[in-house]
């Protein structure tokens, strides 16, 4: 994610206006989430607003989340599966008959063009903690079917989160990992699966010799498929006579963590100290 990306997306920044890539673009086609790939937007619901911005009558069914901002007076929308920032949703202008305008920034998107919609890879997002976020991403990197993981912090009360202040306890979230994988080569069950198997689910707000809260077991779903399948795969472990001590929690929005701590040990070389693989399904 580039510097301005970061400043739009994730630290809730809005481009100049007149000054995104997709402002002008007629072009038939979707709009998706430039930070997980998720469809939002298509070209039929676009029009010219005269804001300076994309502007969209409709979303995708479900893809596009609604958060009063803090002051009272404007929406802020987000992607759902992410909770990437793209702008903020208008009612009652009457600029077409749906009387709603997505504003939304060019650079939270990612235009496909209809020629190539068929070529495009469909992406899913999971989000798992399991201790410390290094040796998390270090199993699901290496995955089948995984397009990309990002180590961060979820499920927490604070904002933009450093992992200094997550060390400290002061926040609340876990380390988590975010992973996007293609559908087609594998599924929510089989990472979920290898979640269970990479560490212990059993320990409380620790994993080996870390401890602390951020360290916590947790499943964070992004629709009730997930939880389901995290809940069935709880209720095997158990019925095996496993205390399962991990969380199955809807997620919230995921903080990407400090580009140092991401890929660490395929960067750095070496094995993780507090996870390994254990055959448990």
């Amino acid at each position: 994610m580039t510097p301005e990306e970061e400043r739009v997306i994730i630290n809730k920044g809005t481009e100049a206006p007149f000054k995104g890539e997709y402002t002008d673009n007629h072009a038939e086609g979707d709009y998706h989430c430039r930070r997980c790939n998720t469809k939002l937007f298509e070209s039929d619901a676009k029009f010219d607003s005269g804001s300076g911005w994309p502007a969209f009558d409709d979303a995708i069914p479900g893809a596009v989340r609604e958060i009063p901002d803090k002051d009272g007076y404007r929406i802020e929308i987000v992607c759902a599966t992410c909770s990437g920032h793209l702008g903020h949703v208008f009612k009652g202008e009457r600029f077409t008959s749906k009387n709603t305008r997505h504003c939304v920034n060019s650079i939270s998107l990612t235009f496909i063009p209809e020629e190539q919609l068929n070529e495009t890879v469909n992406m899913d997002t999971a989000i798992f903690a399991s201790g410390c976020f290094w040796g998390t991403e270090y199993f699901f990197e290496k995955a089948e079917g995984v397009i990309s993981t990002q180590v961060g912090y979820i499920g927490g009360h604070k904002e933009n989160p450093t992992y200094k202040e997550v060390c400290a306890h002061t926040t609340g979230h876990a380390e988590a990992v975010m992973v996007v994988y293609d559908p087609s080569k594998t599924n929510y069950e089989t990472l979920c699966k290898l979640f269970f198997e990479t560490h212990d689910p059993t320990q409380v707000n620790r994993q080996g010799p870390d401890i602390g809260d951020q360290y916590r077991t947790e499943v964070f779903y992004m629709n009730d498929e997930q939880k389901q399948i995290a809940e069935k795969l709880i209720a095997i472990l158990e019925e095996g006579g496993m205390k399962v001590a991990t969380k199955v929690t809807k997620a919230t929005k995921f903080w990407e963590g400090e580009d140092y701590h991401e890929h660490y040990y395929s960067n750095k070389g070496g094995t993780p100290y507090c996870h390994g693989y254990t055959k448990r399904f």
